[in-house]
C-alpha cells in the first residue's frame, strides 16, 4: 500500500521576486477538492507566494483552463486539481488519459504545471490522497509547481545561441578592416 512507502521529499524552493499561482479545481467531488485545494494553499503560503482560484466542470476541462489563463494572464505558474474515480464505463479512461496527456502537453510548451488530478478505484483511495494530513496530494502538486517556477526562473534567461544571427552579425561592412560591423 502507498502509504506504507517512505517517500524523499524535495525542500521547499525559495524565491527572490513575488510568485503567483492559479489553483485550477474540479469540485466534481466537492470534499475531496476541497482538502486538496486546503492542501494546495498551504504549501503556495509557506513558500511565500499568493495564489487565486478558478473552478471547472471537471478534469477534462482544466488542461483549457489553464492554456487560457497562461496565455491571458500573468501567473508564474499552475496546480491542476480534481478526482477522477473509476466507474462502469470507459469513460475513467478517456478523462484519466486525456486530461493527463493535454497537461503534459502544456508542461512541455514550458507551462509550470503541478498535476494533482487524483485517479483512483474507489472514494476511500481519494480521500486518503486527498486529506493534508495523509498524503496531501493537492501539497504535493503545489509543490511540483513551485519547484517548476524555480527551475524555470533558474534558466529563463540563459541561451544556448541556437538559431540564426542577423546578417549585419556575420558580414564586414566594405571598407572595414578592424573586424567590427559598421552601419
Amino acid at each position: 500500500m502507498a502509504s506504507a512507502e517512505q517517500h524523499h521529499i524535495l525542500a521547499r524552493p525559495t524565491f527572490d521576486k513575488p510568485v503567483k499561482v492559479l489553483i485550477v479545481v474540479s469540485p466534481y467531488y466537492k470534499d475531496i477538492a476541497d482538502n486538496m485545494v486546503a492542501g494546495a494553499k498551504a504549501e503556495i503560503e509557506a513558500a511565500g507566494a499568493t495564489w487565486d482560484l478558478v473552478e471547472m466542470p471537471g478534469a477534462l476541462e482544466i488542461p483549457t483552463a489553464i492554456g487560457i489563463s497562461d496565455r491571458r494572464s500573468s501567473f508564474d505558474g499552475y496546480v491542476a486539481l480534481g478526482c477522477v474515480i473509476r466507474g462502469e464505463t470507459t469513460h475513467y479512461e478517456t478523462v484519466c488519459n486525456d486530461s493527463s496527456r493535454a497537461i503534459q502537453m502544456l508542461g512541455l510548451q514550458g507551462i509550470c504545471i503541478g498535476n494533482g488530478i487524483l485517479t483512483v478505484e474507489n472514494r476511500k483511495q481519494a480521500e486518503v490522497r486527498a486529506d493534508p494530513a495523509d498524503q496531501n496530494k493537492g501539497g504535493g502538486a503545489a509543490a511540483a509547481a513551485l519547484h517548476l517556477i524555480a527551475l524555470s526562473r533558474k534558466w529563463g534567461n540563459q541561451s544556448k545561441g541556437i538559431g540564426f544571427k542577423p546578417a549585419s552579425d556575420n558580414i564586414l561592412m566594405a571598407g572595414n578592416t578592424d573586424g567590427k560591423t559598421t552601419a
